[in-house]
């Protein structure tokens, strides 16, 4: 229980780093940009709300096997196979909780007053200076809040995770799995304790997630 508690934290964890560095650009475009196939940007990127977890894994799991272009290359560079292991997994969940981290930060910016964005390029601030400066401290309650939803929703992952990494002990078994495999093999007491965990960081998560929605409504007022 340990283990696998452990590696669903190293998981959520290196998912939610990651995502904070991809979403960011992604957010801002979707927040501030017109052109052509932003319509289906915004749909690849909400498509983890509603496609089934096994079809993401089932066609991650196509990307990344030793045939692959991606795991070819990944062999050669590591030496070591992308399916079934940690770093697939990691693959996985950036993809699958992608909507998670971009569409709190989109929101987030789009609630940024214009007259700021406009009073930045009238004192000189470039692009970088003002996505630095103003954008990111306004919308901080936003980020935060894609952090908690991340971390909380790569912690839940069941179907992605079985299909590109499989039920390896100590690899890659998440919490997720092996509570699904005790209540298979009726142990109860245990599958009450895990589950009372998971529910618990959830909880937590989630308290986390309004306290900054609350926080961020009563400083915008």
């Amino acid at each position: 229980m340990i283990d696998s508690l452990i590696i669903s934290f190293q998981l959520s964890l290196m998912t939610t780093v990651i995502l904070m560095f991809v979403a960011l650009p992604v957010a801002y475009i979707l927040a501030f940009k017109n052109f052509k196939g932003r319509t289906s940007l915004e749909v690849l990127v909400a498509l983890p709300l509603v496609l089934p977890p096994t079809v993401l894994g089932y066609y991650v799991l196509l990307l990344i096997q030793p045939h692959a272009w991606l795991g070819q290359t990944w062999q050669s560079f590591f030496d070591s196979s992308l399916a079934f292991s940690f770093s697939g997994m990691v693959l996985a969940s950036v993809l699958y909780s992608l909507p998670f981290a971009v569409q709190p930060m989109q929101q987030a910016f789009r609630a940024v007053p214009r007259a700021w964005l406009e009073l930045a390029k009238i004192q000189g601030m470039n692009l970088k200076q003002t996505f630095r400066h103003v954008l990111l401290p306004a919308s901080k309650g936003g980020i935060w809040v894609a952090v908690a939803l991340s971390f909380a929703h790569t912690m839940g992952e069941f179907g992605v995770v079985l299909m590109v990494g499989g039920s390896m002990p100590g690899e890659t078994k998440v919490a997720s799995i092996e509570l699904f495999e005790m209540v298979e093999m009726q142990q109860q007491s245990d599958a009450s304790i895990l589950a009372l965990i998971l529910l618990a960081i959830s909880f937590v998560l989630l308290s986390l997630v309004y306290s900054v929605n609350r926080r961020s409504s009563w400083v915008s007022s």
